[in-house]
């Protein structure tokens, strides 16, 4: 059955300074008050309450064949998705009926590669580390020949000397939607979720190739041999170095020249990538991403995209926004203005705020597919279930 196309979120980020961790972040606790971090009885159970409902939304939505939509068809990627959302609810988990039937539709997509995709979309990234964070998520034995292939396909799949591609060259290290697309740093992160959720140690050299691409779609130019990032030191990250540089939020001026524009939802990308890579926490490249996390700190819309695109890419930046402060680490981000911000309450907060009546989430800025509410709940509850770990 031809399956229908869903592409991933890509989205390019702002630009950062090199800057130490602000000495605040590192104080404990008073001892008269709770730490600001701490979620509240209520606002947990709140954010539970809301991941119930999304549930329920998803519980009513799923196909007879185990799959969720996109554009008619059950899809493999938005099926995985749901499927962890399920795995790691207590009321469900990997052995509950509903879950096996999704990661039954799942398998029917594996080749004999090791990747789990749809033929003739040119996803195969995208969709073999999603279905690989699924399988990952169960702890489950019986999926872990289907768990060493797919991590053999995705490594096999980024860029390097195998190809003929040496360091020099910007692709170096990357990973797009296939294996003769130009990388990305949305499919390169993705990538590299999937093996670290997978277990695949950071010492693995993935890791490190990987670094020398996600270095090139930083705007920091002491680590940036592109020509795009001369000059630049604001260390906020752009969706793509090949081929002179792409940023999906255009351009901005400084100093009266045209510089390539980052936002949210890559920079976090880049900074989430860099710590998977077991980069020292003092690192420039991550001190100068952590920076303009710390400048551009909102949850209201996508940091620093243009105005008329704020809402583009929402979802996916919730979710990479948690995902990346969970590897962080740290409780609190300390804002441009000092201002102190417990992360996993703002988010659950925000989140709760814009769930549908029906317990579903919906992207009315549809761009990268997030007018799929099947494909937007997902996202939310995945972020919501980070923000309660």
């Amino acid at each position: 059955m031809k399956r229908s196309r869903i592409t991933t979120i890509v989205t390019v980020l702002a630009v950062w300074t090199t800057c130490a961790h602000a000495d605040d972040d590192r104080r404990p606790p008073t001892k008269q008050a709770a730490p600001i971090s701490a979620l509240s009885t209520k606002a947990r159970h709140d954010a539970q309450a809301a991941i119930d409902r999304g549930l329920a939304f998803l519980k009513a939505t799923q196909r007879a064949d185990g799959g969720w939509e996109n554009m008619g068809q059950s899809d493999a990627a938005i099926t995985a998705m749901i499927g962890k959302c399920f795995i790691q609810h207590k009321d469900y988990g990997p052995s509950h009926p509903l879950v096996q039937k999704a990661l039954t539709l799942v398998l029917t997509f594996k080749h004999d590669d090791g990747g789990i995709y749809p033929e003739g979309l040119g996803l195969r990234n995208y969709y073999t580390s999603v279905c690989l964070m699924a399988l990952a998520a169960t702890k489950d034995a019986k999926y872990q020949p289907h768990i060493s292939k797919a991590q053999d396909f995705l490594k096999n799949l980024q860029w390097d000397e195998v190809e003929d591609i040496d360091e020099s060259n910007p692709w170096y290290g990357g990973t797009g939607y296939g294996r003769n697309k130009r990388p990305d740093l949305s499919n390169t992160q993705m990538m590299l979720e999937a093996l670290k959720q997978s277990g695949l140690p950071a010492t693995d050299p993935t890791y490190k190739k990987a670094i020398k691409f996600i270095q090139r779609c930083q705007n920091l130019s002491a680590s940036n041999d592109q020509a795009f990032a001369r000059g630049a030191n604001d260390g906020g990250f752009v969706y793509t170095p090949a081929n002179g540089g792409e940023s999906k939020a255009g351009t901005v001026m400084v100093e009266g020249q045209p510089r390539l524009r980052s936002y949210g939802s890559m920079t976090y990308a880049g900074f989430k990538s860099y710590l998977y890579a077991d980069l020292d926490r003092d690192d420039p490249r991550v001190r100068a991403a952590l920076k303009w996390i710390q400048q551009h700190y909102t949850l209201d819309h996508n940091p620093n995209m243009p105005n008329q695109q704020s809402l583009q890419g929402l979802y996916y930046y919730y979710h990479v926004f948690a995902r990346a402060l969970r590897a962080w680490g740290e409780p609190v981000i300390t804002d441009g203005k000092g201002l102190k911000h417990p992360w996993r309450a703002d988010l659950c907060r925000k989140l709760i705020s814009l769930q549908n009546k029906d317990g579903s989430w919906v992207n009315t800025a549809d761009r990268w597919y997030e007018g799929n509410p099947m494909l937007v709940t997902a996202y939310a509850v995945l972020a919501l279930q980070t923000a309660l770990e």
